[in-house]
């Protein structure tokens, strides 16, 4: 069970980050979802993009991943708004069909996300943990028991 957990910590840092990256290069796709209470928007969009990057990169350092995983839930939920509002008001974003039945079926997949960075809340095996960084670089100090 470990090694999937590590394959999916590695997909989910890798698919957040890009996700991230895309809050950047062309952001006015998410500004169109982001709920229209709120102000302003574009920074919205580049905020969370860093920090979907940021929690992303730092599920892969083990001595932040748990705190990268907290990030990451907490990010989820914040941005579940902004998917409510795409499927209420039908709102055309690029390369996602406009369907009412797309959204039935999308907002509960916000929920899998939740629960998949919520897996990473708890500690791993450090020695077998996914790492972007050699684990010999990390001071003892830092390791998680």
């Amino acid at each position: 069970m470990n090694k999937y957990k590590e394959i999916l910590r590695v997909v989910l840092a890798i698919s957040i980050i890009v996700v991230g990256v895309t809050h950047f290069v062309v952001p006015g796709e998410y500004v169109k979802i982001v709920p229209p209470q709120l102000p302003y928007t574009l920074g919205l969009v580049y905020l969370s993009g860093f920090y979907e990057i940021l929690g992303g990169i730092g599920l892969l350092v083990p001595p932040v991943s748990q705190a990268a995983a907290w990030g990451l839930l907490a990010l989820f939920i914040a941005v579940y708004p902004a998917n409510i509002n795409m499927a209420v008001n039908l709102i055309k974003v690029e390369h996602i069909p406009n369907s009412p039945w797309v959204h039935v079926v999308r907002l509960p997949l916000q929920a899998v996300l939740i629960a998949w960075a919520w897996w990473y809340t708890k500690s791993s095996d450090w020695e077998k943990q996914a790492s972007i960084i050699p684990k010999s670089l990390i001071p003892k100090e830092l390791k998680l028991k």
